[in-house]
């Protein structure tokens, strides 16, 4: 063979392997583009936030731009329920998926057999006595999941579901990073002495200041300086979102779970100084809340109340910000929602900011009640090119439903415990995919002792059953959002279902205090 065929026979043979490496890589490379990627899954939880306190859902006070901007961008949800209307029950619901009648926590319990645990300065110096009755080591929840799919997982905020010292605490639960309050009652205060990382105290550079501390003797009410001693050094949910940022820097290149339970707004009254007096200049002055209903006096207290709200809506407008800039807001869903309805304590104001509107904002209806003001609260989920921008819908949803919901997204299967439906359908406007509950349904041992039920157009409620009360109520929804016209008598049939329902949604409660003997006896006879 001469020389020149030879080369010849070499450019083409490195002609054709070159030709089919590059093949092979533009394939990969195709097969990665069209591989689809796990989304990020942000979930806020506001604490106390009610139905109406925030634009998009008509509050007309207060200002929150950027949660509204979030339901511009994706789905509003106008029936979506907590599981619980209290804190602690609340989140148990969301993060296991059961409705209140298969959950372990149904109320908040705060283990008291260990001593003195509502001395706040007895448990900065004694950490045993911080925490929440832990929930079960077996217990299944959203981060376990996420994490086995392959998510880095966070919690930051208000966990409330354990014990410094016990297993009970977020990283034995799916949870990568843990920061922010382990016990529900030390987030009394925005000013704590210290949070929570992971399972070591984090401190803080504030004075002790017990909630309930009042306005010394001498002191002038309308004096801005009187109230010095409740605004100190660090503020907890500003310590929180710097570590929210963190973990989302170190964490882009991976698919996360972010779950952030902010305090905000749940009393006490505490609030950044600059925000309390953009409020101050819109709504003028007002009378000081001296602290007759618990937690800390507060010269403004609407004002700082609405402070708070719009300091958290500027938070979710800088996690925006920031997802934008790391180039993955395309691929991450954010939901916002509350645990429960308004407060009616601690120097909040829900009747004049109609916190709840069109449902009853006052006691006896909001926060620890199981009317529409106390469970029914704010739902937003945004996904750009996923959710379409700017629709609602009145899917009856639940926070038991998130699990379901998680699972479906990331393509794995729910746990059988769950009680929730995935609205994975509703989000991606599939409707004719979308499974719809029977019925929700709620039992709650506190306040009393309560059941609801929603059904369709049809609400179900039962109070005071500890003390006897045998009177069953019924509201039509799609007449009476408010809940005012009782026509139990007009529908005995409907009424029955409810012992039907009780009967086969009711299970007894490992915890003696959650138990309501007459829910154990109509149990017991089926």
């Amino acid at each position: 063979m001469n020389t020149k065929n030879y080369l010849i026979k070499i450019l083409i043979i490195g002609f054709v392997l070159a030709l089919s490496f590059s093949c092979k890589e533009r394939a990969e490379k195709n097969k990665t583009q069209t591989k689809p990627n796990k989304p990020n899954i942000i979930y806020i939880l506001a604490d106390d936030l009610g139905y109406a306190e925030i634009g998009a859902y008509g509050q007309e006070k207060i200002e929150t731009p950027n949660i509204d901007a979030l339901a511009k961008n994706g789905v509003l949800f106008t029936q979506h329920y907590t599981g619980t209307p209290v804190c602690a029950p609340a989140r148990f619901n969301f993060l296991t998926g059961k409705h209140s009648g298969h959950s372990y926590v149904r109320g908040n319990d705060e283990w008291a057999e260990r001593g003195n645990v509502w001395n706040y300065k007895a448990a900065i110096k004694d950490s045993t006595l911080e925490g929440q009755r832990p929930i079960p080591l077996k217990t299944i929840t959203v981060a376990n999941k996420l994490k086995e799919s392959g998510y880095a997982t966070a919690m930051v905020g208000k966990w409330g579901l354990g014990a410094p010292h016990t297993t009970s605490i977020p990283n034995n639960f799916g949870f990568d990073y843990f920061f922010g309050f382990n016990c529900q009652r030390q987030a009394h205060t925005y000013y704590p002495v210290h949070l929570y990382e992971n399972d070591k105290r984090y401190p803080l550079a504030n004075d002790t200041i017990a909630p309930g501390t009042k306005l010394a003797k001498d002191a002038n009410p309308n004096d801005e300086a009187s109230y010095s001693n409740y605004n100190l050094k660090e503020y907890a949910s500003e310590v929180m979102f710097e570590k929210i940022t963190q973990f989302v820097d170190t964490n882009k290149d991976k698919p996360f779970f972010m779950y952030w339970a902010d305090p905000i707004p749940h009393a006490a009254l505490q609030a950044p100084k600059r925000w309390v007096d953009y409020y101050i200049n819109k709504f003028g002055e007002e009378e000081p809340y001296l602290g007759d209903k618990g937690y800390f006096p507060t010269k403004n207290p609407r004002a700082t109340y609405a402070a708070m709200v719009s300091y958290l809506d500027e938070n979710v407008g800088k996690l925006v910000a920031q997802l934008k800039k790391e180039g993955i807001y395309e691929n991450t869903i954010i939901m916002f929602t509350s645990d429960n309805g308004p407060t009616y304590n601690g120097g909040s104001d829900s009747s004049w900011f109609d916190s709840a509107k069109p449902f009853n904002s006052e006691y006896g209806y909001g926060k620890g009640f199981l009317n529409e003001g106390g469970i029914r609260v704010p739902m937003i989920a945004s996904w750009p090119d996923k959710i379409k921008a700017g629709f609602k819908t009145n899917l009856i949803s639940a926070h038991y439903d998130v699990m379901a919901t998680f699972c479906d997204i990331i393509n794995q299967k729910a746990p059988t415990s769950t009680d929730g439906n995935s609205f994975l359908p509703t989000l991606l406007s599939k409707p004719e995919e979308q499974k719809i509950h029977d019925y929700l349904y709620w039992e709650y041992p506190e306040y009393n002792g309560q059941v609801a039920i929603r059904m369709g157009k049809w609400k179900i409620l039962w109070k005071n059953i500890k003390k006897g009360n045998k009177e069953i109520e019924l509201y039509n929804l799609e007449e009476d959002l408010a809940e005012t016209r009782n026509i139990a008598s007009q529908h005995p049939e409907i009424v029955e279902k409810l012992f039907e329902i009780i009967k086969k949604e009711h299970s007894t409660p490992e915890v003696e205090r959650f138990k309501i003997d007459a829910l154990e006896e109509i149990y017991n006879t089926k």
